[in-house]
């Protein structure tokens, strides 16, 4: 794209990256998918006659929404075959993002999750209406289906998100604390203390893709949880390793980074409600932690 840096095409689809990129992300949960499918409306953005495109907003969105439904129909196969829970590729995103509640909620590990479990039509509408405010007869274009359609989608969509999503939106200070607490009992191997700010149906996800080690089932009850993460402790202290946690901010929230031995090992995302953890996600999967490592957090929508 450097040598078409001045054109029109080319300031218009920069002017949107950031959107593009986010609507992509939120249908597929993997920012290596997302640049595909960016580098794949990029191509089809630079063949279309700009006189004829009304809304290059509305166009490029068409476009991706596309791609990404494209490529979600073929990845939902290649999950199906992967070794233990899929978690989202997390992604490093600037400390501000968690004050925009809404936007970090929409890519929150919890949303990611939850959209998961609905259809590819269904999380494209749903995407497109719920995060970005898409007008119905929009998004039936990019989804081929009509505006009636649409609008039925939409309300099963959000009837089924509604149903599984957590009950309230913790702040940011509140997710801060929690991690905090969390923090320090898992850097003690403080059984109690877990049991303290972990909820009693609090869920724990460990992605390693078969590369790295982790459960290969959720594991689930504040106990059970409590005991796994005060192990993981205990180990490495007996093999004589250093475990090194700290505070980062990963898909809108606060976050951990965990280090063995100085070496980045992974990324514990946390969902939280009336001030204790109801979900631990850990990304270990080294495959899906390089837009985690780079030191400029993206920006988006």
């Amino acid at each position: 794209m450097s040598d078409r840096a001045t054109d029109p095409a080319t300031e218009a689809f920069v002017a949107h990256r950031n959107l593009l990129f986010t609507v992509a992300y939120e249908m597929l949960g993997s920012a290596a998918d997302a640049e595909d499918v960016l580098q794949e409306t990029w191509l089809r953005w630079v063949k279309a006659d700009l006189e004829e495109v009304r809304d290059q907003r509305a166009y490029l969105v068409r476009i991706t929404t596309r791609q990404s439904l494209n490529r979600l129909r073929t990845t939902i196969r290649r999950r199906e075959a992967y070794v233990g829970p899929w978690l989202p590729e997390p992604l490093l995103t600037a400390p501000d993002a968690a004050e925009d509640v809404e936007l970090a909620e929409s890519v929150s590990m919890a949303m990611m999750l939850v959209l998961e479990t609905l259809s590819p039509t269904e999380r494209a509408v749903f995407v497109l209406r719920e995060a970005f405010d898409v007008g119905y007869e929009e998004i039936a274009a990019a989804v081929g289906k009509s505006p009636e359609a649409v609008r039925q989608i939409a309300h099963r969509a959000r009837r089924h998100v509604d149903a599984r999503r957590p009950r309230k939106t913790a702040s940011p200070g509140e997710v801060r604390a929690a991690l905090e607490s969390f923090r320090r009992a898992l850097e003690n191997g403080d059984l109690q203390g877990l049991l303290d700010v972990l909820a009693p149906e609090v869920v724990y996800m460990g992605d390693g893709g078969g590369i790295k080690h982790a459960a290969l089932r959720p594991v689930t009850g504040s106990g059970k949880v409590a005991r796994l993460m005060a192990g993981v402790t205990s180990r490495t202290g007996r093999t004589g390793n250093r475990l090194t946690i700290g505070p980062t901010v990963v898909n809108g929230s606060p976050a951990l980074v965990v280090s063995l031995d100085g070496e980045f090992d992974g990324i514990m995302a946390i969902s939280v409600e009336d001030a204790r953890i109801t979900g631990l996600y850990f990304v270990r999967n080294p495959e899906k932690l390089s837009h985690t490592t780079s030191e400029t957090p993206l920006t988006l929508r």
